[in-house]
């Protein structure tokens, strides 16, 4: 058990706790130290020729992107695909990882939003502003961890180059899409949505290092092996259990 805590505190929470430092330092850089400087003063510039451009067509598909990184849409994606995976491939490493990572970069968003405190871009906003500020975009940061923590998954599933390149083109551009609506609905900053894809790509990396790397050894759990003797007779024997 002590071994156990030992891997998850450095394997997890601690790469998870830097994490969130550079995020906080990347907020206070660009709503203190940097906020005057380019291309952060080129930003306001980018929002309202994003609003000036909307049109009801594109309206319809920015509100379709944006749902689909909504809290409800991403907790309701995350249990199915954690259920599939266990049902699939009858194991827990694969949903755990998933879970971890979105539930990882959501709590970081958290932390950052309730100490860093940036208005939302000066145009109109198409969606009702949550109680959190604009940086980093919690839509943006949960589609990375979700969608391409679902790619990472499927990639490591199928042998066929063309079928993985299909799936990272295909859940990929989830989270693209995401962050060109965050911003086309005035919701966000560019340098919001470029944070987010820190957070979520980092906490999929961190999981699927902790959970998905198969040379990690968590506690010294072991199993009982088979060794041939000279008179055909097996003698039990401990090695090391791999999760």
């Amino acid at each position: 058990m002590a071994d156990t805590m030992v891997q998850i505190v450095r394997r997890v929470l601690l790469p998870v706790a830097l994490l969130l430092s550079v995020m906080l330092l990347l907020g206070g850089l660009v709503t203190r130290v940097l906020v005057r400087s380019w291309p952060f003063t080129a930003e306001d510039a980018v929002n309202r020729e994003l609003a000036a451009d909307r049109t009801a067509g594109w309206n319809d598909v920015s509100l379709v992107f944006s749902t689909l990184a909504s809290t409800q849409m991403i907790v309701l994606v995350t249990a199915l695909a954690a259920l599939a995976l266990r049902l699939w491939l009858r194991r827990w490493r694969e949903p755990l990882f998933l879970c971890a990572a979105v539930s990882a970069q959501a709590l970081v968003f958290l932390l950052t939003t309730m100490v860093i405190d940036r208005r939302r871009p000066a145009v109109e906003h198409m969606d009702v502003s949550p109680p959190t500020s604009s940086f980093p975009s919690g839509h943006t940061s949960a589609a990375v961890a979700l969608y391409v923590g679902i790619a990472v998954l499927l990639a490591l599933q199928v042998r066929s180059t063309a079928a993985k390149a299909s799936w990272w083109m295909l859940l990929v551009l989830v989270p693209v899409g995401v962050a060109l609506t965050r911003m086309y609905r005035g919701m966000h900053h560019p340098s919001d949505v470029v944070a987010s894809f820190l957070n979520g790509g980092a906490c999929v990396a961190i999981m699927a290092r902790s959970i998905l790397d198969r040379g990690v050894r968590w506690g010294r759990a072991t199993l009982p092996t088979v060794t041939p003797t000279s008179d055909d007779r097996a003698t039990p024997r401990s090695e090391p259990l791999v999760p």
